[in-house]
């Protein structure tokens, strides 16, 4: 008898699962049954000689649809998704499938030189089991059987959304360098994960409890995220159900909601944002520099570093190859200013785009330490007609946003960098977050390299696969009525444009480093409120100069129309995700409930509560009436710079209470907003790189 290829477990795996021809599995079954049976005394008559078995029939992988088959992998942890169906043939294909970036994954253990491998045919298997058995099968009795159930509702919010880079054919430089920036990436999770305090928790998880390790790898830590579950207290993948907290302050000062407000924001020496605070032996709060207190990992990203910059040896990569040093240092003695000037320097000069380091404050609950993060991408040439643009008229627009903050703001010159355009190969640590992505940053956010401009990039390879543009115009359709449709585009430019401009505006007006009677912004408003406050700065401003530009003739009065519909979008799907977390402010979701909230006070969007909605099933929906979107974003943008300008918190308050807090018909209508929009599971990114 001929040795199969398959291990017998796995093979009965595989013909439970009806991947093999019937026969094939019958005589692997009987043969299993035999082995198992006793030997019957020894029969002395001749026989005839038994017919060689035939080799089991290859697996068939035809049982599942692709969307079964994503949202199984996701659900058994499985790191994998198949892309799309080519040949429309029904059948997963190894040229269809990629291997995702998560721990633990190679390539090679799923796709190997033939094809699929017995790896990816045992998953395959599972899925298969789990599509037969209803569900994926959660264990646990009582309450934890309870909490793992809050687990799938919370993953079922997220839609497995491909980001994939191949480099399989790319020169034997660019691929030592992407290796080495994935080596980066890994550590750069590893310690974002330490300052999130979640680094040691998933040795709790059961490894057959798939659906905890899959939110907890997804969400960077054991708390639920999603709208519909974070403010279950039951949802958290670790069955001791911690509280959330961060890792950049000792535990116990955390028990006090006030915080950062009373032990933190009054010491300066703990506002550094490059410093952990721990107490010292007498139980005083001690500022801890990151290159100490993360040591391991910030010498082994350095090492990783300076490996890529050496594999650089092509010259006209050179500012590429002097970041990747200079970022190496940074993360040995925490002095970032000459990384953010190599970095600024590099723009419009490589075909790479990296940014590695301590940069935004969100994550955390007081809002002033950096959090640790990569963006690794590729330069896409797109940006080019945005520069011809808006080279010759950068100053102008710092121009008109000085008078409208008004005095005590005087009128930079600017010289700001025009928004590159970039394809993201991956993004790690508190790049990554659960859903949705960053389509537009500017940065470093602090010293003077920020006050030179810094460098400012618009992510334009999200969201551009078919899903989600089949699942936004959905979105949309279930909240705008028909004839506000008519505007709606699901072509990437738009929202484009919009991101450029956002991005681009971080760097003029009152910005982060302005300061008021010698306070920054963060002084001044305090952290978490500044924060929103920039945004909604940067966003109003986007939306004023989309205006603006058609004012100068250089963008189309429909494009603008476009542009705007999309942002009103834009503005839902941040409202969809409500405006707290915990009591900790979020920026997005504020700034979009302002925005859409002051819009409809001035008339320029309303609510038609007896019209049905595009998609023709929804009654209620919302027409913007675009030719007064002009003059409602003037004065929206009159209020909101002269708040930055003069350091008015008492006027940031009073716009956030209207919007945000009060209990309004505003507020109602979020509501709505809500249930619509979160209808479609949001769209969480994974990355598959092929070397």
């Amino acid at each position: 008898m001929r040795t199969s290829v398959l291990k017998r477990p796995l093979l009965l795996a595989v013909c439970a699962a009806g991947l093999l021809h019937p026969l094939a599995c019958r005589s692997e079954r009987a043969a299993s049954d035999t082995a198992a049976t006793p030997a019957k005394p020894e029969n002395t008559q001749p026989t005839a000689a038994a017919p060689e078995a035939a080799a089991p029939a290859a697996p068939t992988y035809n049982r599942l649809t692709r969307a079964e088959f994503n949202n199984h992998a996701q659900e058994l942890f499985v790191p994998l998704l198949w892309i799309d169906d080519a040949n429309a043939n029904g059948t997963v294909e190894p040229a269809e499938v990629a291997v995702l970036w998560q721990p633990g994954a190679a390539r090679s253990a799923y796709l190997g030189t033939e094809g699929f491998t017995a790896q990816f045919t045992q998953a395959y298997a599972q899925m298969v089991a789990a599509k037969a058995g209803g569900d994926v099968k959660l264990t646990g009795e009582g309450p934890e059987a309870a909490r793992r159930v809050f687990m799938l509702k919370e993953l079922r919010q997220g839609r497995p959304t491909l980001v994939h880079t191949d480099f399989s054919r790319a020169s034997d430089e660019d691929k030592a360098i992407v290796t080495h920036l994935m080596a980066a990436a890994d550590l750069i999770e590893r310690l974002h994960a330490r300052q999130l305090g979640t680094d040691a928790m998933t040795s709790e998880i059961p490894a057959d409890d798939t659906v905890s390790r899959a939110v907890f790898h997804r969400n960077q830590g054991p708390w639920c995220e999603a709208p519909g579950t974070e403010k279950e207290e039951n949802c958290n993948a670790l069955s001791r159900k911690p509280p959330r907290t961060s890792g950049i302050y000792p535990l116990d000062i955390q028990a006090d909601k006030k915080f950062c407000e009373t032990l933190i924001a009054p010491r300066k020496d703990l506002t550094d944002h490059f410093v952990a605070v721990i107490k010292d032996e007498k139980g005083a709060l001690k500022p801890v520099p990151y290159q100490e207190a993360f040591k391991p990992e910030m010498e082994g990203i350095s090492r990783e570093l300076k490996a890529a910059a050496s594999a650089v040896t092509t010259p006209a990569e050179a500012p590429f190859k002097a970041y990747l040093n200079a970022a190496a240092q940074a993360f040995v003695d925490n002095n970032w200013e000459p990384a953010n000037e190599a970095w600024a320097a590099m723009g419009n000069t490589s075909k790479w785009y990296v940014r590695v380091g301590p940069d935004e404050t969100y994550w955390e609950p007081c809002a002033i330490h950096a959090g640790f993060h990569m963006s690794f991408a590729r330069i896409n040439e797109g940006s080019a007609a945005w520069k011809q643009k808006l080279d010759p008229i950068k100053n102008d627009m710092e121009q008109v946003l000085a008078k409208v903050a008004g005095a005590p703001y005087k009128a930079r010159k600017v010289d700001f960098k025009v928004p590159e355009f970039i394809d993201v190969v991956i993004n790690a640590g508190d790049a990554r977050p659960a859903s949705g992505a960053t389509i537009g940053q500017s940065l470093p956010n602090w010293g003077p390299t920020a006050e030179k401009g810094g460098r400012t990039v618009t992510m334009v390879n999200f969201y551009q696969d078919v899903d989600s543009k089949q699942a936004l115009r959905s979105q949309a359709e279930s909240l705008l009525c028909a004839e506000t449709m008519k505007s709606y585009s699901s072509d990437s430019a738009p929202q484009d444009m919009s991101t450029l401009l956002h991005e681009a505006a971080h760097n003029l007006g009152p910005s982060h480093d302005y300061k008021v009677k010698g306070k920054t912004d963060d002084e001044v408003f305090g952290g978490p409120l500044a924060s929103t406050l920039e945004e909604l700065k940067a966003q109003t401003s986007a939306l004023f100069f989309t205006d603006w530009l058609v004012e100068k003739k250089l963008v189309t009065q429909e494009d603008a129309d476009k542009a705007h519909v999309r942002d009103v979008t834009w503005a839902f799907g941040h409202i969809s995700r409500g405006m707290y977390t915990d009591d900790k402010p979020k920026p997005y979701s504020q700034l979009a409930s302002i925005q859409v909230g002051f819009l409809m006070k001035e008339g320029a969007m309303e609510w038609k509560a007896e019209e049905m909605a595009a998609n023709g099933q929804d009654k209620g929906c919302f027409v913007l009436k675009l030719e007064k979107f002009n003059g409602a974003i003037k004065k929206l943008t009159g209020v909101v710079l002269p708040i930055k300008a003069k350091g008015d918190k008492k006027g940031a308050e009073a716009l956030k209470k209207e919007f945000v807090d009060d209990a309004t018909p505003w507020a109602t209508l979020r509501g709505t907003i809500t249930e619509r929009w979160l209808r479609a599971p949001k769209a969480t990114f994974v990355y598959s790189v092929t070397l």
